[in-house]
């Protein structure tokens, strides 16, 4: 998904505005908006590191833009997704295929898809619809998305943080996107796991 703002753009308004310009972002790029979330956190974690944005302030923002932004998600789906879906889906990007792509996701891994889809490309701005349309009990989406949201926002502010100004310059110059990498660790951890599986049930 293209880009809304450039990286110096994300580093200026993160300065200028703060929490409350991570939390919008965040909230609106889980509603499928174009937001690099993930250079934005990396950007946030790095800002964080040289003093340039509060931290308690920042974590909380990240987690609950986060958590606002796949809730709305899962209210949309149940409430109105297919009409969404239908009549506005062009105009924010949403297309047919895209929402198909994260329904056959959501039916093929269940619910552990609202944790790991927040590392997904093309997933995560969809799982809540998925969600919401499917009439998942609340309960269920909020334990699983929500626990995927701390660990989403938990791994990219860390590594803004800890590699400081390094953290968001690999992603203005590595030529794989965060997605492509995010998606390649996860099929190792899926094919990981069956590999676990499958010895467990050949030792039975």
């Amino acid at each position: 998904m293209d880009a809304l703002a450039e990286n110096s753009t994300l580093q200026m308004w993160l300065i200028q505005y703060g929490s409350i310009a991570l939390f919008f972002l965040l909230a609106i790029g889980i509603l499928a908006l174009p937001v690099p979330e993930e250079t934005l956190m990396v950007i946030a974690g790095a800002l964080m590191n040289l003093g340039k944005l509060p931290m308690l302030q920042t974590i909380i923002a990240a987690i609950m833009g986060s958590l606002c932004g796949i809730t709305a998600s899962y209210i949309l789906g149940r409430t109105a997704g297919q009409f969404l879906i239908h009549r506005y889906g062009r105009w924010v990007g949403i297309r047919q295929e895209q929402l198909d792509k994260a329904h056959a996701w959501f039916e093929r891994f269940g619910k552990w898809t609202l944790f790991f889809g927040y590392f997904i490309p093309g997933i995560r701005h969809f799982t809540g619809f998925s969600a919401g349309m499917t009439s998942l009990h609340f309960r269920d989406f909020a334990l699983f998305a929500y626990s995927g949201a701390l660990i989403w926002v938990a791994t990219f502010l860390s590594f803004g943080y800890f590699f400081g100004n390094y953290g968001y310059s690999v992603f203005e110059n590595i030529e794989v996107s965060v997605d492509d990498i995010m998606t390649v660790l996860l099929l190792a951890i899926f094919i990981f796991l069956i590999y676990l599986v499958k010895k467990r049930n050949d030792k039975i």
